[in-house]
């Protein structure tokens, strides 16, 4: 997992909003029952009592939906996905010593990752035998996928974005009707459910959600296909949370993966590997939901502020040097 804190931050910017995307906010207010900001307001505000989130930005100026507690009714989205009988998959690469946290991993993900819906867990490692034994709620299946390991962990890191494309096309297509693609240490914590589904959905990186734009470590060198121009960008996007409808997890997984490929042919790697390539692949092709940071949280780090109502997934503490170097 990418490191989380890179930077203190800074209030963003937006654009202002037109009659028409007004009448779209409201019709947006009656279907989820959202509490709106302009989107030239901050990120952070003033929380006012009696509506729904109003302290926060809940609405992109592509008029996405931003994902924080308080912006949707879980019963009514629960009751939506059983009728269509929906099954979701999560892909969660284990490669060498970074298996010790599958264990945490699946059990918190059975406690709180989708409840009450068919999940497969697909686990990528280079050491099935040491996958644990997690008990496993009914329609939930673990399918474990043997794939080599790699020298760098960076390798292992970009190599997951060609490595999910591959399995899109052979299986995931036929098996599951969402994935969600996750970093294995991490630790689900509070509810993690269908609220987040949509063609295509993306988080924002818990180090820059405050952050004004010019702070954002997008990749900068024109060389890279990954490049992105200062003048350029809407969020940045942490590269351990993301997911979608398969086909559209397919087109963003391939297309990082042709221009990783790309950038090797031309001697360079992206400044933050695949999570660069995910944020220029997110500035052409926008999330049509944003995740907020209360779905990847580093608390060791950033501590709990009050505008996270809740954690719901956070980072497990670690040692990056005994970890990614055996």
């Amino acid at each position: 997992m990418a490191e989380l804190l890179r930077t203190k931050a800074r209030k963003p910017q937006y654009c202002s909003l037109g009659p028409v995307a007004f009448l779209l906010i409201m019709l947006f207010l009656v279907f989820f029952g959202a509490g709106i900001l302009s989107p030239r307001m901050p990120m952070l505000g003033t929380r006012q009592e009696g509506a729904g989130r109003k302290d926060v930005l809940v609405l992109t100026p592509w008029l996405a939906p931003i994902v924080w507690e308080g912006t949707f009714n879980i019963d009514i989205l629960n009751e939506q996905f059983r009728v269509q009988n929906v099954t979701i998959g999560l892909t969660v690469f284990a490669i060498k010593k970074y298996v010790v946290f599958l264990k945490l991993f699946l059990e918190t993900a059975e406690e709180h990752f989708m409840v009450g819906h068919k999940v497969n867990y697909y686990v990528f490692t280079d050491r099935p035998a040491d996958v644990p034994r997690v008990p496993l709620r009914g329609g939930r299946r673990l399918l474990v996928l043997q794939v080599p390991g790699a020298a760098r962990w960076q390798d292992v890191s970009m190599r997951r974005m060609e490595t999910i494309s591959r399995f899109c096309a052979q299986r995931f297509l036929h098996e599951v009707d969402f994935l969600v693609c996750a970093d294995v240490d991490l630790r689900f914590r509070d509810h993690v459910g269908v609220e987040i589904l949509s063609a295509r959905f993306a988080t924002l990186h818990p180090g820059f959600y405050r952050a004004a734009r010019r702070a954002f470590t997008y990749e900068r060198r024109p060389r890279s296909r990954a490049h992105i121009p200062r003048d350029q960008g809407d969020f940045y996007y942490v590269g351990a949370f993301f997911g979608g409808s398969v086909a559209e997890v397919q087109r963003l997984t391939s297309a990082c993966h042709r221009a990783m490929t790309a950038d090797r042919a031309n001697g360079i790697e992206a400044v933050w590997h695949d999570e660069s390539h995910l944020n220029r692949y997110l500035l052409d092709h926008k999330p049509t939901k944003v995740l907020s940071p209360e779905y990847l949280w580093d608390e060791q780090l950033l501590g709990w502020p009050a505008v996270m109502e809740k954690l719901r997934c956070v980072a497990v503490p670690k040692d990056h040097r005994e970890i990614r170097h055996r």
